[in-house]
This record gives structure tokens, sequence and C-alpha cells, in this order.
């Protein structure tokens, strides 16, 4: 980010939370990256500090400790997979290296009992992590943590495609990426283990519950290429960032298209709170938790965002807002113009027919 260039407080009138065990849980996440060698010794080294278990805490602030504790364990995972396999390592400019070794870490969290990938660290870290959401899991939810994996796992292949030509995608195809490389949708079946539930699936895939999860991916990641553009432009390396490709597509400035940023995300928090309160009217108990817990989501990488050293990087201060505010500086109800995401603006229930669920209540196995 040019020297100067200072990030506003961000709208969000989601209240901030915390879990209880947060102390102790982010002690547990940084024994368990040194346990299982997550990354090279220098990342690892820097990962730990990042407060990546607190990150976790806000997300779940009043679900079940211990799966807590697999979100914060699987957040540093990411970042090993994300920071040392694919952006500093030779297989993140190597799109078909990469595939094939995401593909064979995708089996081990099909079958953590394969006998595959047994001398590498991120494979034995994935291994424990599976075994883990078994205890806490139904077998839908373990499907559907495997298969938000495999949309992570060829987002990033995508990712690295772009670094290895060194090009900017656009801004549809970026932000199609970019609802996937973030690794959010990955962390729904937590949401829902956390509190010993299974949303039902009439009310989980329904055209106006996906965009309302989708939203929240937007906003999450979009917020986190605002605090971590500073980090990632000085770092003498390729990158991809929103700010970037704003810039490169229309021709703006830094500051315009940090303006055009927050107002994107500002147009879509808009349209999720919205979608959020009309879904839980109609929704069962569990949607209505589900729907709360997408909140929290994004209110706890707010939160983390800005005061993690991930992004602040004491060394080089990041100008980054200590506040949010409750006013947005774009409450357009019209649908931004990126086609991959303007359907979002035709699903609120009174357009679409949304017929709520209430099947049996299902809580997740517990150990």
């Amino acid at each position: 980010m040019e020297h100067g260039l200072i990030v506003p407080p961000l709208f969000s009138p989601i209240p901030p939370a915390i879990h209880p065990r947060h102390e102790a849980i982010n002690e547990r996440t940084t024994a368990w990256a040194n346990a299982f060698s997550i990354g090279s010794p220098e990342l690892r080294e820097k990962l730990v500090v990042h407060d990546i278990g607190t990150f976790a805490a806000r997300v779940l602030p009043e679900g079940r400790e211990e799966v807590v504790s697999i979100l914060a364990d699987f957040i540093i995972w990411l970042f090993g997979v994300d920071d040392g396999l694919c952006e500093e390592g030779e297989l993140g400019k190597d799109p078909a290296g990469l595939v094939g070794e995401l593909s064979r870490m995708l089996r081990v969290a099909q079958n953590p009992d394969v006998p595959m990938l047994s001398q590498n660290a991120l494979a034995e870290g994935l291994r424990d992590l599976r075994h883990r959401v078994s205890r806490h899991a139904t077998p839908g939810q373990e499907a559907r943590w495997v298969d938000a994996l495999r949309e992570y796992f060829l987002s990033v292949v995508w990712e690295a495609s772009h670094r290895s030509n060194e090009t900017v995608p656009d801004l549809n195809d970026y932000t199609l990426m970019r609802l996937y490389d973030g690794a959010t949708s990955v962390v729904l079946p937590l949401l829902e283990m956390g509190h010993g539930y299974e949303l039902h699936p009439n009310e989980r895939d329904s055209t106006a519950v996906r965009a309302a999860a989708e939203m929240a991916y937007f906003i999450i990641t979009w917020d986190n290429d605002l605090f971590s553009y500073h980090k990632e432009s000085r770092a003498q390396r390729y990158y991809l960032n929103v700010l970037r490709v704003l810039e490169h597509e229309q021709q703006l400035s830094p500051a315009q298209a940090l303006t055009r940023a927050v107002a994107q995300r500002d147009r879509v928090m808009c349209l999720f709170l919205r979608l959020r309160d009309e879904l839980a009217a109609r929704g069962s108990p569990q949607l209505r938790q589900y729907l709360e817990n997408l909140g929290t989501f994004i209110r706890g990488a707010q939160d983390w965002g800005i005061s993690s050293h991930r992004y602040t990087t004491p060394h080089d201060p990041a100008g980054l807002p200590s506040t949010f505010c409750d006013t947005p500086t774009d409450a357009s109800d019209e649908a931004l113009d990126i086609p991959a995401v303007a359907w979002w603006w035709d699903v609120l229930p009174e357009r679409e027919s949304f017929q709520p669920a209430f099947g049996e209540f299902r809580p997740s196995a517990t150990v």
C-alpha cells in the first residue's frame, strides 16, 4: 500500500463477541502447530503470534470448546498451506504440480487412514484434524467439509495459474476465485458442529441461504484484502488483491480503489443483514443459529484482522482502523456490476418461494 493510504473504519453493525476460553484455545493452537510442524520453522514462528486461536474464538463465541479448538488448528493449517505451500513455495507457481499435491492431500481428508504422504507435515496435521472432525460431525457434515476443502484447493490452483504468469484477473473472475480461495466455505460445517446440530438440507441448500453464505464469504475476503494490502504490496512478491484488481481493470489510483472496494463490501453487507433477518424470521431454530454464526464469522474476522500482527505488521505499521462504524458508504439496493454475484439481489424471500424446513433436530456426534 502506498505510504499514507489509510483504511477507514468499516461498516459493521454486528456486535463483537469472543469465547471465554480464548486464551487457552490460542495456547493449544500454538502447541498443535509446533507438534505437527506446520510450515517451515520461520513461517511457524510468524503464525503462532498471529492470535489465530483468538480468531476462532470470535467466530464461535458460544460454541463447544473442542470444536473451537478444531477450527483454530484448522485455520493455522490453512495458513500453512496458503503461505507455505502456495505463496512462498515453488508449487505456488506450478499449477500442474500443485493440483497433484492437493489431490493427494484431499485423499487424506477423505480417508485419513490411507497410507499416503506419511512424511508430509501438512498431511499429518490434516489427518489429525479429520479424525477430530469425525468425533463431532455427522457423516453429512464430514462430506461437506471435504467438498468445501476441494473447492478451496481448486481455487488456489486457479490462483497459482495467475501467479505463474504474473497476470491480474478481471474483477468478475477475481470475485469468483476469492469466494473460495479464502477457505471461508470450509468453515461452515464447523459452525454447525460448534453448536451440535445439523441444518436441514432444505434450508441449507436453498438459493437464499446459499446466497447469504456467499455474501459472508465476500465480506470476509474483501475485508481481508483491505487489511492485508499493506503487507502484500510491500512483500516484493506477486500478489492478488481486490485493490490491485480494481487499479488494473478500472485504471484507479490506490486511494480510488480503496474507496471502490469499501463501497462494494458495504453494499453487500447491507444486503446480507436484510436477507439474514428475513430468513431468520421464517426459518427453523437451527437456521437462526447458523445465520447468527455467519454474522459472528464476519465480525470475528474483522476484529481479528485489525488487531493481529499478521496485518498490523508492527515493524512497518499498516494504516488500519481501530474501530468500526454504523453507517455504510454505499447502501444502494442495486446489484453490483459483477455477474458472478449479481444474482444475490434477486433472492430475498419475497422474490423467491422460500419454504423453511422444520426437520428433526439432529445433534452432531460427540466423543
